[in-house]
């Protein structure tokens, strides 16, 4: 099979025939309809994470967004046959651990990430194996594409984990959402449906144009703004947010959405840091602690609570597909991927070619 394999840290992706997958017997494998391009594939392929050991090895097949459907069954399957449509996460539990047993299989004592680690083979391929299926697989309904279920990937389900179970957003919370690319704009539009009155924060014009087609109340162009960007948020919001997120991950986004919250408030981090932090941000903790202000992370959404999401998005509530702004072949990721070094990507990119025709 064709996939798209890490070589050299920064360089193209080589786009090389090697071996297809055999399924574990807890294992299956799933023809690739779709894939995401994610700015978590852009963190791996710039080799970022060896302050938290957690760098990439060369030779990884990257890609952790997948949808399609199942080709091959591992000899212990019984609820998966071939055929079936189905949405892979990328956070990969073992389904037996106390996290996993407990709800939380995103954060699997003895997890996989897919595409990030030599075990699991990513999804920029034509197809890839899924460990522990029965656990980790979500049948698609028939009203969710590949498309729609790929532009779930990691930023669409982290998005809504973060702000749905995480931060408990409620009917007329106002929530800010600072860096509006594919994870940003996805919890514009979550936010939104939960009845969060959202502002979105971003430096580029275009972001925050699609932030307001997606339902945000008001919008921050912090490259245009002479005051500071929380004093900005705190005039709108009349007081600060109840809830805020750092889509994007640097230093100071970091630092801005933990000073637009209003007393009791709840800062959720889903951006990852570059080599500018290195994995640490500087807090505010007395400041935490005077206001009674709650810090979260969010990674994923545990696999047995994708069917919340799915059943939201067969009904309309949501709308994944409306992100997706491009769609690809395999030998373009290289060139998405550089152009998210100089964010110059809009909404969710997707790879739906794959056999080089």
């Amino acid at each position: 099979m064709r996939a798209a394999v890490l070589e050299s840290y920064g360089e193209p992706l080589s786009i090389e025939s090697v071996d297809d997958p055999d399924p574990a017997p807890h294992g299956v494998v799933v023809d690739v309809e779709a894939c995401g391009i994610c700015r978590s594939d852009w963190h791996a392929w710039q080799g970022h994470g060896e302050w938290a050991d957690d760098r990439v090895p060369l030779g990884q097949i990257l890609g952790h967004e997948p949808a399609g459907r199942v080709a091959r069954v591992g000899e212990r399957v019984a609820a998966l046959e071939p055929g079936d449509r189905v949405a892979v996460p990328f956070n990969l539990g073992d389904g037996s651990c106390h996290q996993c047993r407990n709800g939380h299989g995103n954060v699997c004592e003895d997890g996989y990430a897919l595409g990030f680690e030599a075990d699991v083979p990513g999804a920029f391929a034509e197809r890839v194996h899924v460990p522990h299926a029965e656990f980790n697989l979500a049948r698609l309904p028939d009203g969710v594409s590949a498309i729609a279920a790929a532009a779930l990937g990691c930023r669409y389900v982290t998005a809504f984990h973060a702000l749905a179970h995480r931060a408990d957003v409620a009917g007329g919370d106002w929530v800010a959402i600072y860096g509006c690319g594919g994870l940003g704009l996805a919890a514009v539009q979550i936010a939104t449906a939960l009845g969060g009155r959202v502002v979105a924060v971003d430096v580029r014009e275009e972001p925050l144009e699609l932030a307001t087609d997606l339902g945000a109340e008001a919008t921050v162009d912090a490259s245009a703004l002479e005051g500071d960007v929380p004093a900005e948020i705190e005039a709108i919001t009349d007081g600060g947010t109840h809830v805020s997120v750092d889509a994007l991950g640097r230093a100071e986004t970091c630092r801005n959405s933990l000073d637009s919250l209003r007393t009791r408030g709840t800062h959720v981090q889903v951006g990852l840091t570059t080599d500018a932090e290195r994995g640490e941000v500087s807090l505010p903790i007395d400041e935490i602690t005077r206001w009674d202000v709650t810090v979260v992370g969010s990674r994923g959404m545990p696999p047995s609570r994708y069917d919340e999401l799915l059943r939201l998005i067969d009904a309309g509530r949501l709308e994944p597909s409306v992100l997706v702004t491009r769609e690809v072949a395999l030998e373009n990721v290289s060139d998405r991927l550089a152009a998210m070094t100089e964010y110059g990507t809009t909404g969710l990119e997707v790879v739906t070619r794959f056999d080089g025709r």
